[in-house]
């Protein structure tokens, strides 16, 4: 299977960025906005004075520049690290293991996120038209 998909991984690279940055920017815009259902179902807006407004502002901005690939890198690493002190404010209180806390989701962005950061955006975002190829000098 690595021989056929290893063809194509910058592409399948590039469409993780593009799918998880998205999500994140709507997990944000939820909370900033009160679309997709708002904050408890209400359809309300979250204060962007407080820290879930905080959460919603990375989260919305950082998944859009992830997405387009524009500061991917810095983004993500900003991205990694808001999800491990949600993590261990929201739901390592409720235990260690992220399956009985509810804190997959959190961990699942936080790792991703962390390889993202490492990798930039590589191809098919804004910042992968100003670099130069591997091997060039």
């Amino acid at each position: 299977m690595e021989r056929f998909l290893g063809n194509y991984s910058e592409y399948l690279y590039a469409i993780m960025r593009i799918v998880v940055g998205l999500l994140f920017a709507c997990n944000g815009a939820r909370k900033l906005f009160g679309v997709f259902g708002g904050m408890g179902g209400s359809g309300e807006a979250t204060s962007l004075f407080s820290l879930m407004g905080l959460a919603g502002a990375i989260e919305f901005f950082a998944g859009l520049l992830i997405a387009v690939g524009f500061l991917a890198g810095y983004a993500a690493f900003v991205a990694s690290g808001q999800m491990a002190v949600a993590y261990f404010i929201a739901h390592f209180p409720n235990g260690f293991w992220p399956i009985l806390n509810s804190g997959e989701r959190a961990v699942f962005y936080c790792f991703v996120f962390l390889y993202i950061a490492s990798q930039g955006a590589v191809t098919w975002g804004v910042d992968s038209k100003s670099k130069k190829p591997k091997g060039d000098p």
